[in-house]
């Protein structure tokens, strides 16, 4: 991997937003390149993801990403892990900022090492405040999330339970004078109850990647074209997505069709890259 750089708070390329900031780190460390003056936005969210959460991330990263927002994250598994992937798929630009050093053996997960050198290639950049060899601890992780709000104009949570790290990623947007954005659930799923403390708190319920864009001022893809099959049973499972991830017994069900023809339907929507299967047979229209 890249070499390790340090930049101190008063260098040219010390993030602005970052120096604003109560207590902003005095050094940075990082892989890849830092811009002073880029536009940041923040994805957070449960390590332990549904299949909503996971497409909510995928989506709203990517279209987030291609309208001109640097998308800064945690490296967490789950939500965190699904934002910077997106991203990367789209070729676009992400920022992982972790609560440990940026040397191989101290980058935890190690699980997503491979996530790690992949944002680097795609131009992305690793940031800590904390020196190769320091290892993650519980004081460590929370310390970091101000950097991620402080990075970023704004910050959204996908899901979360009651008591949650992006619930403090959050809780220092606020403080920081951030916009912060949450994703609403069902009120029976306990990884909807920290997104609902939010939106009762202040936070801006979103539904789109637009709703955000015109909150921060920002112009987006407004027009995408419709989506549509090349032939009947394309445009029935097409159809049947259409309200949210569905396993393949319920898509089954619903569009009626035989067990072999949805099978075959699916195969040939996901490599024509309509659809996405998200893990376990869940499958969700792909809106990139």
């Amino acid at each position: 991997m890249e070499e390790i750089k340090k930049i101190s708070f008063e260098d040219k390329n010390y993030p602005n937003l970052l120096k604003k900031i109560q207590k902003p780190p005095k050094e940075l460390y990082l892989k890849g390149n830092i811009l002073s003056d880029e536009l940041c936005f923040a994805i957070v969210g449960t390590r332990r993801f549904s299949s909503y959460g996971k497409q909510v991330a995928w989506d709203m990263a990517g279209d987030l990403s291609e309208s001109g927002l640097t998308i800064v994250s945690g490296l967490a598994p789950g939500i965190d892990t699904f934002a910077h992937s997106s991203v990367i798929e789209r070729n676009k630009r992400t920022i992982a900022v972790l609560g440990t050093g940026l040397d191989e053996k101290s980058i935890y997960p190690q699980s997503n090492l491979r996530l790690a050198k992949k944002i680097i290639e795609k131009g992305g950049t690793l940031l800590s405040e904390y020196p190769p060899g320091t290892r993650g601890t519980r004081f460590t992780f929370p310390q970091r999330n101000r950097i991620i709000s402080g990075l970023s104009l704004g910050v959204l949570v996908i899901e979360a339970k009651e008591k949650s790290g992006s619930l403090i990623t959050a809780n220092c947007a606020f403080s920081q004078k951030r916009k912060v954005f949450a994703v609403p659930g069902s009120i029976y799923s306990s990884n909807s109850q920290g997104c609902h403390y939010l939106i009762k708190k202040g936070a801006k319920l979103i539904q789109t990647s637009q709703d955000i864009l015109q909150e921060l001022n920002l112009s987006g893809k407004k027009n995408k074209e419709k989506l549509m099959g090349e032939n009947e049973e394309e445009n029935i499972i097409l159809k049947t997505l259409l309200e949210g991830s569905l396993h393949i017994d319920e898509i089954i069900k619903k569009a009626k069709l035989q067990t072999s023809i949805v099978n075959k339907t699916l195969t040939i929507l996901e490599i024509k890259n309509k659809i996405r299967n998200l893990g376990g047979n869940i499958y969700a229209i792909n809106n990139r």
